[in-house]
Order: C-alpha cells, then sequence, then structure tokens
C-alpha cells in the first residue's frame, strides 16, 4: 500500500482510527493527528466505514456483540499499512484482544492477527516507527502529563509521550506524583462503580495541581474527560489536552471540559 510522494519517496498508508470519543466529543484531536502523521511523512486516510474498537461489549462480557462491531474495523482498515489512534485504549484493543476475540473464528482470526500487527497509538508511532522531528514546534506554558493505563500497561508507552514534550519550545514538564496511577475512568468502571471512580479522579486532580501546572496533557480522551470534568466541579483553573493538540500547534480550541456542552 505505500505510495509514492512529490518527491518520489515511499509514503506509508496510515489509516487513522478516529476513536468513538473524539469523533464525538473532541474532533480536534483526529485534525491535529491528521497532521502530525502528514507531517511525518505518511498518506493518511480516515476509512468511512469504521466503528467503535469494540472494547465496550468486550469488557461487559458481550462477547458476539464486541465480534460483531470488530468486523467493521477489520473490513474498514484491511488496506493500509498501518492503523494509528489517538488512544492507547482503542490501539491496545485491537492489537492485544482482537486476536484473542477471534482466535475461534478460523475465518476472521488471519484477519485479526494482521490487523493486530500493523496497530500503533499515536505517539508511539511517531517515535518508533516515524522518529518524528519537531523542529519549531511551540507551546507557551507548564504541563504536566498523565499516563493513561491502557498506553502505559498494555503498550508501554511512557518515554515516548516525554521525548516529543521535550522537542517543544516554550513548554515545561512538571511531574504529578504517582503519575502512573488510574484517574478513575476505566471506559465503564466510572459507571458501575461511580463512587470509587470519583475518589480516584479527586486524588488524581490533587495531585496534578499540586505541580502548578497549567495544562494536563494525555494520550486518551476518556482520561481526559474524566480529569477535566473533575477540575470543572471544583473550579480549578488547569486546563486539559490531548498532547497532539500540543504536538501539532493545534489550541486554538477551548480546553476539554471548557466547550459548552463539553463533559
Amino acid at each position: 500500500m505505500m505510495e509514492s510522494g512529490e518527491t518520489g519517496k515511499v509514503k506509508p498508508v496510515v489509516g487513522l482510527f478516529v476513536t468513538c470519543l473524539v469523533d464525538l466529543f473532541r474532533p480536534s484531536v483526529g485534525f491535529a493527528a491528521v497532521k502530525l502523521l502528514e507531517a511525518a511523512g505518511c498518506t493518511v486516510r480516515v476509512p468511512a466505514g469504521q466503528s467503535c474498537c469494540g472494547q465496550p461489549a468486550y469488557n461487559s462480557g458481550a462477547r458476539a456483540q464486541a465480534r460483531a462491531v470488530a468486523r467493521t474495523v477489520l473490513d474498514a482498515f484491511a488496506e493500509v499499512d498501518y492503523l494509528v489512534a489517538p488512544s492507547g485504549s482503542c490501539a491496545g484493543m485491537i492489537r492485544y484482544h482482537y486476536p484473542a476475540l477471534f482466535a475461534d473464528d478460523p475465518a476472521d482470526a488471519a484477519r485479526a492477527e494482521a490487523l493486530a500487527a500493523k496497530t500503533w497509538e499515536l505517539v508511539s508511532f511517531l517515535t518508533d516507527i516515524r522518529d518524528m522531528d519537531l523542529s519549531g514546534a511551540r507551546f507557551d506554558g507548564t504541563v504536566t502529563y498523565h499516563d493513561a493505563c491502557s498506553g502505559l500497561r498494555e503498550l508501554g508507552i511512557e518515554a515516548g509521550p516525554r521525548a516529543l514534550l521535550g522537542a517543544v519550545e516554550g513548554l515545561t514538564l512538571t511531574e504529578a506524583a504517582d503519575r502512573e496511577i488510574c484517574c478513575g475512568f476505566g471506559g465503564t468502571f466510572c459507571v458501575k462503580y461511580p463512587d470509587i471512580s470519583g475518589r480516584m479522579v479527586a486524588d488524581k486532580v490533587e495531585a496534578l495541581a499540586a505541580t502548578g501546572a497549567g495544562t494536563v496533557l494525555a494520550g486518551d480522551l476518556g482520561c481526559l474527560m474524566n480529569i477535566a470534568g473533575r477540575l470543572r466541579r471544583e473550579g480549578r483553573a488547569m486546563e486539559a489536552r490531548h498532547i497532539a493538540e500540543v504536538l501539532a500547534g493545534m489550541t486554538d480550541s477551548p480546553a476539554i471540559g471548557r466547550a459548552e456542552g463539553e463533559v
């Protein structure tokens, strides 16, 4: 699927997995991802047939429904070199759980394995596959970074985001205490166990605020919406943004949770 660019250099074709939350609540993250991927020398496609990755059904034990949803993803991204998602949660689902989901389905097992092998979270793709050069990127302010559970624990994403942020002019990164602790979102976890989830995000916001940073960044919109909601309810001035928005220089839109109707 590799394509030749204007200079004749071969460019990988990347299928952007937009994710449900980005599509419905924060499209600017998707546009930022496209900008970054193109800057990294990729041809970007956004397959119209894509859907949810199926994780909510999968985590709830509804395997038949999860397989039905996942097949739309298998179909939509069959003809790209890479599937890239601005979400460690969705990328982890496709990379690690699709093969298990279709293990007893010979018709789709091979397709699931093939898609899993070419699936990447956005930041790890930019650092590990494309060796992204962020020369000229700028963000004036102090930020702290939240390590989302799926990205950190499933995909091992930790150094990459910090390396990219370190190349952004004007940006100062200050780390929070217990930065690896869950924010309490956990997909359906926050719905099933609201009291526990609420306590976890309250502790998370306290730790983030203690850094003195003006902005918290992360690679998963679910975490950011959860954190932003708590920040707003507590009347804190700290803003929440997806790391892609900062890396792409697309921070003109209101922070997450500050726009009317968000969170």
